[in-house]
């Protein structure tokens, strides 16, 4: 006799167990989650049997937890080949259960910290808190404070009021060398941030900020390495938009070619920023900053083919999805950055670089050779400081050469 679930899977025993009446809910959120059918056909299987096991032990449905789930497996593999997926699978049905508020959820006591990263979470706290610092930002800087506390403290008690100027200095001057020149500025940046917290809250006395060394790193002084027109034409023309990837991938290259935006401002796009009403598009920057930027006719008819024709169903706000389950938008930049470099090597593309910047800057070149003035451009790139966009007065060569000295004896 042969039981069906949700007219999808077939089942060759019925339910049974404490989970058996929250499996067919289950099987509604892994179909929604945009699983292919083998794999949501495994996951309900696995979990009827995972059911089954608990009834045989008597367990009822409140007392299911994770680590029974691992047990399962383990008696499963003494019996059948375990799947790739199995493990992954039960943690979903887990976390299914717990958010559906079938099972509780399990307060796992967390070890404790040992004095260093005690510190270092309190500093990380009141940058994200207090500072309200970018998340970006915020990552840059932990590993080097944990260098430090560690370089100083050892495995002992922490204790900033120990602090002196000679281990400041010590510390950069053993670091610094070892690390690129961007990276050597980004130390003492952080550095300096962590003193001055530390004598915010009044465990240092003296100005231990002044004590950090400055690391020779002169602003803006490389060209931006921008890609060119022709190779965004030759990028856009190499996508396949007969899919509903390609259509995806196309409108993120678009919107980075023809808007400059930042990967993070991609990836983080929501359907309510779009006002296709007035053709606008509202972007969040870096500290909150939102930016609102006309919606170019090429990237809004890009955009909606995606959203008609290419975006899975989903209960997600955001623009651009993942386009395997579980269908949700990327985690990070890297995601965008990843269909960039991936985009550019099957094109055969010899780009300046693998990463996102390259279209910023190739936006920026562009307007700069139209006429567009640094303002305008630093305004469109949502730049907070006028200083920001001065780097792109190096690529007007035709601008640089009025202000070229005569070389002294005449023309040679």
């Amino acid at each position: 006799m042969r039981y069906i679930i949700n007219d999808q899977v077939v089942l060759s025993r019925p339910l049974e167990g404490p989970l058996a009446a929250h499996i067919g809910s289950f099987a509604r959120w892994v179909n929604e989650q945009g699983y292919a059918f083998c794999s949501l056909r495994r996951q309900v299987l696995l979990a009827a049997c995972f059911s089954h096991w608990l009834g045989e032990k008597d367990v009822r449905v409140h007392s299911v937890w994770s680590e029974q789930a691992v047990q399962y497996l383990r008696y499963r593999a003494r019996r059948v080949q375990i799947h790739k997926g199995d493990t992954a699978a039960l943690r979903y049905l887990i976390e299914f259960l717990n958010r559906e508020g079938v099972i509780p959820v399990e307060e796992t006591a967390e070890p404790r910290p040992n004095p260093v990263e005690q510190c270092a979470g309190e500093f990380e706290r009141y940058l994200r808190e207090e500072r309200v610092l970018a998340e970006a930002t915020i990552i840059n800087y932990m590993p080097h404070i944990r260098g430090f506390l560690k370089h100083r403290f050892g495995n002992g008690t922490v204790k900033l009021s120990h602090l002196c100027a000679g281990d400041v200095v010590g510390f950069v001057q053993r670091q610094a060398p070892r690390l690129h020149p961007k990276r050597s500025k980004l130390l003492t940046t952080a550095l300096r941030c962590f003193l001055r917290y530390a004598r915010y809250r009044g465990e240092v006395t003296v100005d231990l900020a002044a004590a950090v060394p400055v690391v020779p790193n002169w602003s803006k002084t490389g060209i931006p390495r921008a890609i060119t027109s022709e190779h965004v034409r030759q990028l856009l023309a190499s996508i396949n938009q007969g899919t509903a990837i390609g259509r995806r991938d196309y409108a993120i290259l678009l919107v980075l070619a023809r808007l400059g935006l930042r990967s993070s401002e991609v990836v983080f796009l929501d359907l309510d920023d779009i006002d296709w009403n007035v053709g606008q598009l509202s972007v969040r920057g870096k500290r909150g900053q939102c930016t609102k930027l006309p919606l170019a006719a090429d990237v809004g008819k890009a955009i909606a083919t995606y959203l008609r024709r290419g975006r899975p169903e989903s209960t997600s706000r955001r623009v651009f999805l993942r386009a395997k389950a579980p269908l949700r938008g990327f985690r990070g930049p890297a995601g965008v950055g990843s269909i960039v470099r991936h985009s550019l090597q099957r094109a055969g593309i010899d780009a300046p670089t693998h990463g996102t910047h390259q279209f910023r800057h190739g936006l920026a070149t562009e307007m700069l050779r139209e006429g567009a003035s640094l303002a305008e451009i630093g305004e469109v790139l949502g730049h907070r400081h006028p200083q920001t966009t001065t780097i792109y007065a190096k690529i007007d060569i035709n601008a640089l050469r009025t202000l070229a000295l005569p070389w002294p004896g005449g023309a040679r």
